[in-house]
């Protein structure tokens, strides 16, 4: 169910609807996209009115591309033949359409797929054959239900630069939902944080990140450690910030009156006056993840690198920044 959405997305744009399962992210692409009827309000695409008490245009009637996690590829026609109906749709020859189609193919890296029917692809492959389909379409409007969900990486990666190549080449509007808060950071314009029906949360990517609303927003936008705070002597942008028993003087921003503190792994580093002893290390490549016990609670730290410290040293740590964040905010309540 879907409660008091109000949501604009303008020409060009791609909003990522970011939430935990149940939050409502399919149930709204459904209703624009025409495959649900809304109990109440409006739905406008380019100005047009799609939905509304006693109207309801057809899914074929609105100008949208969809791609949801059921790919409901045609069983008797082939990748190549899949991919080329939108282009034979739109008044397009058939050799034509078929290049057409063999480029979106290569593009999407299953060039090699062509003649393959639905029975004989993986789900991932099916996934790839969905997504073109969709974009050769050129819709106005593209509406994407986690995509490249069933995708490695590097094809994860790749989709998505088809994607926004897609958005360049056309001006096309997108509403891109996932519960990958990695993959909504990276893609969208703007992402919009639902939770049981509700926007909690829409601002772009880096404002999502470092300022969200509440505790809930926090914790899924990224890692997140959630200190209880009190904040003493804040002027010019730093404060004194009792955590536990340990005083730390920090850079912060946020509401007066906050009760936690949110600190990110790339916002404190290891070593420094703050007590804290390391109860977990991982090393991931190109950084080491680190997770102090600290008299405030557990802090997770990032360093580039190698790891420099082992579990149960106590080599203390350095906050260096802090948002200031309410339990719960506008999207009710927090946790």
């Amino acid at each position: 169910m879907i409660t008091d959405l109000d949501l604009a997305v303008d020409p060009g744009e791609v909003v990522a609807l970011l939430g935990p399962s149940g939050s409502g992210k399919t149930t709204l692409l459904s209703a624009v996209a025409g495959f649900l009827r809304p109990s109440s309000g409006e739905i406008r695409i380019a100005g047009r009115q799609v939905a509304a008490p006693g109207r309801h245009l057809p899914p074929e009637r609105r100008d949208v591309g969809v791609v949801f996690q059921s790919y409901a590829l045609w069983p008797h026609m082939t990748a190549l033949e899949t991919v080329a109906y939108p282009f034979r749709r739109r008044g397009m020859g058939a050799d034509p359409a078929r290049r057409a189609a063999g480029d979106l193919l290569e593009r999407l890296g299953i060039a090699s797929l062509a003649d393959r029917r639905p029975a004989e692809l993986s789900g991932g492959e099916q996934q790839r054959v969905g997504l073109g389909r969709a974009l050769a379409r050129e819709a106005g409007l593209y509406l994407f239900d986690e995509p490249t969900a069933h995708l490695d990486a590097a094809l994860r990666a790749r989709l998505q630069d088809e994607i926004a190549a897609q958005r360049r080449r056309t001006g096309a509007a997108a509403l891109y939902a996932t519960h990958d808060t990695a993959e909504a950071l990276a893609i969208a314009d703007r992402v919009a944080l639902l939770r049981a029906g509700r926007m909690v949360q829409i601002a772009p990517p880096a404002t999502v990140y470092e300022r969200p609303v509440d505790v809930w927003s926090a914790r899924l936008t990224g890692p997140a450690s959630l200190l209880a705070v009190e904040v003493t002597d804040r002027r010019d942008g730093r404060a004194r910030l009792a955590l536990g028993n340990a005083v730390a003087e920090a850079a912060v921003d946020g509401p007066d009156g906050a009760e936690w503190a949110l600190v990110r792994p790339d916002w404190a580093r290891l070593g420094g006056p703050l007590p804290g002893r390391i109860v977990g290390v991982a090393y991931r490549g190109t950084h080491t993840d680190y997770e102090l016990d600290t008299p405030a609670g557990l802090v997770g730290l990032r360093e580039p690198g190698a790891p420099r410290a082992d579990r149960g040293d106590a080599p203390g740590w350095q906050l260096e920044r802090a948002w200031l964040v309410h339990r719960s905010g506008p999207g009710g309540k927090g946790g």
